[in-house]
């Protein structure tokens, strides 16, 4: 094909390499409060009959609660703003989400809902993952106990196992950084000091 575009001297179209900006990110810090940050990432896998899906994580970095997981075939810039404004009704938006380089997140969709919700976005460095440990802490673990763990006949049942997984995530696993509380028992203690002081 490509011999036949050259005998005719036909112009073949180059698809130019989007440039990302330079990066200047923050240290990893542990925020002060909910809501401060989250942190977010997309993870890959296939079903049984080798279909490929891709999960959307939210984490908030306060506590490390597991806010969602969407899994999809396809996870657009349109649909994952939809899916965090379905968060935010419950958890309020945060002031703060940190993400890697991808397409859905340097895109004008995301960037101009996250101006239109007061929400800075702070991007890691390219090929830096580090920079977004806690994700991608949180992604290993649900790479390993549940992504690795099972095959998946369909999307529903991955939706449905994962769903089950979150709850023991947050409200039955003790976390280090946490002094050994669950996410959700370290989110009720730091309420209860905010609503006695």
């Amino acid at each position: 094909m490509y011999r036949v575009y050259c005998e005719l001297k036909l112009n073949l179209r180059v698809k130019r390499k989007q440039r990302i900006p330079p990066r200047t990110p923050e240290k990893l810090s542990v925020p002060s409060k909910l809501g401060e940050c989250w942190s977010m990432d997309f993870m890959r896998d296939s079903s049984r009959n080798q279909r490929r899906f891709r999960t959307f994580n939210v984490i908030d970095d306060f506590n490390r609660e597991a806010l969602g997981i969407d899994i999809a075939v396809s996870l657009p810039a349109g649909r994952v703003t939809r899916y965090l404004d379905n968060l935010a009704e419950y958890h309020g938006y945060p002031r703060k989400i940190r993400v890697d380089n991808g397409p859905e997140f340097t895109g004008n969709t995301f960037t101009n809902w996250a101006k239109s919700h007061g929400i800075t976005i702070a991007y890691i460095k390219p090929g830096s993952p580090y920079q977004n440990g806690f994700i991608e802490r949180f992604n290993r673990s649900y790479r390993t106990e549940v992504l690795d763990l099972y095959l998946f006949n369909n999307l529903e049942q991955a939706r449905k196992v994962t769903e089950e997984w979150l709850t023991i995530y947050n409200t039955e696993r003790p976390h280090e950084a946490l002094n050994n509380m669950t996410p959700i028992e370290y989110k009720t203690l730091q309420q209860a000091a905010l609503f006695s002081i």
